[in-house]
């Protein structure tokens, strides 16, 4: 069996949709860190758990690692732009990526987006590396929710949900 190149795994995952969600945590000191993140998903009902997946590289993961905690901000249609800023588009890091969008602290102190149309706050459980990642399952301390239909990510692309009928 022949080895599968790096283009062409990404290119075929490429293929499978997502959520965008912004994973935000702070560090030690208090500052505010945030990614774009679609590799993120439900783990467990009980207790509530979800696993989000971070480039080892980042501020973010870093700050997660430190402190143990994390929130996920699942993204409405409308927010690609906010998607691209905290993906680094422009050249905007650390704090700075918090200019946009209306952040408040939750309960856990971690950053949460108010238009999110769901925010969780989690305490980590458990961490693996997985080459450049790290993986992090985080318990659900906090849920917030708000109006707004879900930004999902495939082909490279942003896309809004439609029904298929009104079946």
């Amino acid at each position: 069996m022949a080895a599968i190149l790096r283009d062409q795994f990404r290119t075929a995952m490429a293929r499978y949709p997502g959520a965008v969600t912004i994973v935000t945590a702070r560090t030690a000191l208090g500052e505010r860190r945030g990614i774009t993140a679609t590799a993120v998903c439900s783990v467990t009902a009980d207790p509530p758990s979800v696993l989000v997946c971070l480039n080892a590289a980042t501020g973010t993961c870093a700050a997660v690692a430190e402190t143990g905690r994390f929130a996920v901000n699942l993204l409405a249609e409308d927010e690609s732009p906010l998607a691209l800023q905290f993906a680094g588009l422009g050249g905007v890091t650390g704090a700075d990526k918090f200019t946009q969008g209306h952040w408040q602290d939750g309960p856990l102190g971690l950053p949460l987006l108010a238009s999110a149309p769901v925010a969780l706050s989690c305490t980590v459980t458990s961490q693996t590396q997985a080459g450049t990642h790290l993986i992090f399952i985080g318990e659900i301390s906090g849920l917030a929710e708000a109006a707004g239909q879900t930004l999902l990510y495939e082909q490279r692309r942003f896309h809004r949900l439609a029904p298929l009928s009104n079946a």
